[in-house]
């Protein structure tokens, strides 16, 4: 796992500069074993070999169209989870992470939610989901572009050390990373959101909505139990106050739950910031519900579209090898 102020510590009674190659060893050239960080001396290899191993331990899934490629990565603890490389040729590489092992959270229709929580993970736990992925496209030519967290977990319940992670990423001695390809889901925590709006970091915020009423949204997603939809988007408006900048939310389409012209039109009347995105979600199978058909997503973005609400209908990645929205859960099929 990379630490690094485990690698200050090590590296504390060599040249200072010796800090900056290994930082470029790990991020840049994307090295997997010290014994091939030739600037180094043999003996200093040779310590970092035994006290600070870039190794990572991961078991790879590919999707059947090679869009996809999911990792079960294994923690030190016995403890697994997984992240998923979404390649678009000759665009981009996104990375989705996992900020926590299992969610807390309980969303009916998510697999993480099934299993529970077990604990949040490192920074330096979400940065090897990262790196991996990143020594995984240099082989290819390519490099990771965006890093989503969309996986397991609820990132604003892990908050500080998923900041830490995107600042790890983010900085021009690692793989320089824009902020603005950060992207961070929330089930709605309406603390994270106003938390987050005092960053004087530019990275994207994405809420799950899933419901456009309180009563519909606490059955889907207990979270709203908690927080109705009035302190959530008075969280989000106070972020739009801060940063000007637009907030994503995502709808997963749920056949005969969230589907109907009915629930579209509500959803409608809740979207009239400029600045206000919906993302239409395919649902994927775990078990609790069906997906809404093709022909009701579209009729359900149409709706949308003539009350002009900015609106994408998502296409859906990887559910071949559980690896689509919701279906992450953190150990081999």
């Amino acid at each position: 796992m990379f630490d690094s102020r485990q690698l200050v510590q090590i590296l504390s009674t060599e040249p200072s500069f010796r800090l900056k190659q290994a930082f470029h060893l790990i991020f840049r050239d994307l090295i997997d074993n010290w014994a091939t960080a030739s600037v180094f001396p043999l003996a200093l290899r040779q310590h970092l070999q035994q006290e600070f191993s870039l190794s990572i331990n991961a078991e790879l899934s590919p999707s059947s169209d090679g869009r996809s490629l999911k990792i079960l990565l294994k923690l030190a603890d016995g403890l697994s989870v997984e992240s998923v490389l979404m390649s678009y040729p000759g665009r981009r590489n996104t990375v989705c992470v996992s900020s926590e092992v299992g969610c807390p959270l309980k969303c009916s229709f998510c697999a993480t939610g099934q299993l529970g929580f077990k604990r949040n993970l490192t920074a330096g736990e979400i940065v090897d989901q990262v790196l991996y992925f990143s020594r995984y496209l240099k082989n290819k030519g390519e490099r990771v572009d965006n890093v989503v967290f969309m996986g397991m977990g609820e990132p604003f319940l892990n908050y500080d050390q998923v900041l830490a992670a995107i600042k790890i990423l983010n900085s021009k001695d690692t793989l320089n990373i824009g902020a603005r390809r950060f992207s961070i889901s929330t089930a709605g925590i309406p603390e994270g959101i106003r938390q987050l709006a005092k960053e004087k970091l530019a990275v994207n915020l994405a809420v799950s909505l899933h419901a456009p009423s309180d009563v519909l949204r606490q059955e889907l997603m207990p979270i709203a139990r908690q927080y109705s939809l009035a302190e959530l988007f008075s969280a989000v408006d106070y972020y739009l106050k801060e940063t000007n900048r637009k907030v994503f939310f995502e709808y997963l389409l749920i056949k005969d739950k969230n589907d109907s012209d009915t629930e579209a039109e509500a959803l409608a009347k809740l979207m009239k910031k400029k600045l206000y995105h919906v993302n239409l979600l395919t649902y994927n199978l775990t078990g609790a519900f069906e997906p809404a058909s093709p022909e009701r997503s579209r009729r359900f973005q149409s709706i949308l579209e003539r009350h002009k609400i900015p609106v994408t209908l998502r296409r859906s990645f990887g559910d071949d090898i559980a690896a689509a929205c919701g279906q992450l859960a953190g150990r081999k099929k």
